[in-house]
């Protein structure tokens, strides 16, 4: 029925607490220098100590032959809507001499230039409007830029709302403050709906782009040209009918060419086709794609393409779903048709984003690639495209590497009743007491250095370390009906769980599971409709009458994705669906206690089932403020990882910390333990 491959290491580690899953330190912004001899990068790592993030840039020869130079401070890191982290790619002068960057310090987002050579760094824009985008003229002569509303200005329209009163309408986010309630550019805005009902931005962000152009040699800056404006990239192409939706559009710099990537294949109940295809167009008013049809082109799922500079080559990206969506790389003559491997990885192996496609750095002979997997934290590598050579330039985690060297994390794969292929990182428990070892598991994403999974709140190494063994499932392949999709879930849990206690790994008995958005979700669905479950925790809402009502309150979209993601309406018009999908009405048959720890932004539109929970002893809610669907303050983070730790020893070994700080939790909790029925109760380690 399975297969249990990849053995990552040998003995176990027994130093990787949750901080230090926490204060990983990450890539952004690879860019290799126009000559091909040097490597930009900006590392971003979380410091719990002082609530906040170190990012740096650095320059580093491609050789290998010296260590990173430190070249300019990163500043704040940039996040978009979720919570996350938004990409820098920096901009190299053709020259190679500077690296160009959006950064935010002293309270403000600017263009910084940083030699490359590590003599000094300076600000070039200084206006009284944070910096939006920046482009460099071809020359290097010119950097172009645009602003948005001044700064002064956005904070008197918060002021003047705050003394006259919000009005309420469909672009104000229901459920959070309605004053500086997030945190936008670094510091805490008010912020507005635009785009649909979740994703929030500043005040006045609707304020039209206004572009600049400065000098560099005189530093005269005059408006943009209209006609000299950047144009928005291509992001769609219009093919003839059989080839497929376009997904992904890779113009060729300074060509004509336009390599591509579509969907393609049946969905099947499925929400997206399940194929890809590579193809290039020679043209932009060309509708006939040339295909690639080597056997690499249809081993998996290609999400990202690059061109290869100064060749007829195209890099793209594959996806191994059967190997835990580990990613190899390979490039195409789009000329000869011919197709060759460059690298293959364990997992992931390209521009330093998780979550999202990203691009290595490219010189026509080179990429530079950061490479992590689940055994091992994110280092940059460098890859010789022709021969697939790989040296290591910069591993900012070396501690935390040699320690989970000494972990067995390895790959699971199985398969359900229904024949449902699915993978998960596994780490088997260690120092677990007589008796099999409980399990903890998650379904969602699992890629790279999973550390906690999917908005990194769950320890899975620390919990493996302390005697619950953990398992990351990667998400299957999204069905169309919500109900199929989150059955899907829960079969993926109740048929692994199976698979591992008939082989003698862990007790079937105590078992946890928790997540983030739609780990949440499934989280809370295998808790209402299945028994496997001894504790649960979430970090994301769930569907519910509330939950409609506040956000219905942004219109017309709102309801189409109601409809297109659960096949739901309101709670009126389709009453027996929603009996289904919410908590509310299935109170009753949520036996397992649930921690629930929400942001601020969206632990309201839950409270409708979370208080009969808390009420009856059934959940514990913890609220963090200001942060929004993916937590991001460092100490909120550890906090975070530190309770499922102890949620989860508690639950499933019967394991309290002796710290006396936490005596009010685990006599809160223990009070749950004795309200709840019997048949949800587990002992401790003895089963």
């Amino acid at each position: 029925m399975a297969v249990l491959i990849a053995w990552a290491g040998a003995a176990p580690a027994d130093a990787i607490s949750p901080r230090r899953l926490v204060e990983v330190a990450d890539f952004s912004g690879v860019a290799v220098s126009p000559d091909g001899r040097s490597v930009a990068y900006r590392i971003e790592q979380p410091t719990v100590e002082r609530n906040t993030y170190d990012s740096v840039w650095y320059v580093q020869g491609l050789n290998g032959a010296s260590p990173p130079l430190r070249v300019a401070d990163g500043g704040t890191p940039l996040r978009e809507q979720a919570g996350l982290s938004i990409p820098a790619p920096p901009v190299w002068s053709p020259d190679g001499r500077w690296i160009y960057y959006r950064a935010l310090l002293d309270g403000r987002v600017d263009v910084w230039r940083a030699a490359a050579d590590g003599s000094g760094a300076e600000v070039l824009t200084q206006g009284p409007a944070d910096v939006r985008a920046f482009t460099l003229s071809a020359d290097g002569g010119e950097l172009h830029y645009s602003v948005g509303a001044p700064r002064e200005v956005v904070l008197a329209a918060e002021q003047a709302e705050y003394e006259r009163g919000v009005r309420i309408d469909r672009t104000v986010p229901l459920g959070q403050p309605v004053f500086r309630s997030g945190y936008v550019d670094g510091r805490l805005a008010t912020q507005r709906l635009k785009d649909n009902e979740v994703l929030r931005y500043p005040l006045l962000d609707d304020v039209p782009d206004r572009w600049t152009a400065l000098d560099l040699i005189t530093r005269e800056r005059r408006d943009l040209e209209p006609d000299r404006m950047p144009s928005a990239p291509l992001a769609n192409v219009e093919l003839a009918p059989g080839y497929g939706d376009v997904h992904l559009v890779r113009p060729e710099p300074a060509g004509r060419r336009i390599a591509l990537i579509t969907r393609i294949g049946e969905r099947n109940g499925l929400r997206d086709r399940p194929g890809t295809a590579l193809a290039v167009l020679p043209h932009a008013r060309a509708r006939i794609p040339v295909l690639c049809e080597a056997q690499a082109c249809a081993s998996g799922v290609i999400n990202a393409v690059q061109w290869r500079p100064g060749t007829d080559e195209v890099l793209f990206t594959v996806e191994a779903s059967s190997e835990g969506h580990a990613q190899s790389i390979h490039r195409w003559n789009v000329e000869t048709g011919a197709v060759h491997p460059v690298v293959r990885s364990r997992g992931l192996v390209n521009g330093g984003v998780r979550l999202m496609p990203s691009d290595c750095g490219v010189s026509t002979r080179t990429l530079a690639c950061v490479v992590a997997e689940a055994d091992r934290p994110p280092r940059l590598e460098r890859i010789d495209i022709d021969s697939g050579a790989r040296v290591e330039l910069f591993d900012p985690n070396p501690a935390l590497t040699a320690d989970m060297a000494a972990t067995r994390v390895r790959l699971l794969r199985w398969t359900d009743a229904n024949g449902q292929e699915f993978t998960g990182q596994f780490y088997p428990a260690r120092h677990a007491g007589p008796g099999l070892p409980p399990l903890f598991v998650s379904y969602y994403w699992c890629k790279g250095f999973v550390r906690g999974g999917l908005g990194e709140e769950l320890p899975f190494a620390s919990l493996a370390q302390d005697g619950i063994a953990a398992l990351c499932i990667t998400l299957a392949p999204s069905r169309e009906d919500g109900v199929e999709q989150y059955e899907q879930g829960r079969s993926a849990v109740e048929s692994v769980v199976a698979l591992l206690a008939a082989q003698g790994e862990i007790d079937p008995e105590r078992v946890g599971m928790g997540g983030l958005s739609l780990g949440s979700e499934i989280t809370m669905w295998t808790v209402t409709h299945s028994q496997v479950l001894t504790a649960a925790s979430v970090s994301s809402l769930g569907l519910s009458p509330l939950y409609h009502l506040l956000l219905s309150n942004f219109g017309d979209a709102f309801p189409t994705r109601l409809q297109a993601g659960w096949q739901l309406g309101a709670p009126e018009e389709t009453p027996e669906r929603w009996r289904q999908f919410s908590p509310l009405f299935n109170l009753d048959r949520i036996r397992a206690p649930i921690l629930m720890q929400l942001p601020e932004q969206e632990y309201i539109h839950s409270l409708d089932y979370a208080v009969p929970l808390m009420r009856e002893g059934r959940a514990d809610l913890y609220v963090f403020p200001h942060e929004p669907h993916q937590k991001f303050q460092p100490k909120h983070k550890l906090a975070v990882y530190e309770r499922n730790l102890d949620w989860f020893r508690f639950w499933l070994r019967g394991v309290e910390d002796p710290n006396p700080a936490k005596r009010a939790q685990y006599a809160h909790w223990r009070a749950m333990k004795a309200g709840l029925p019997v048949a949800a109760k587990r002992d401790d380690d003895g089963g």
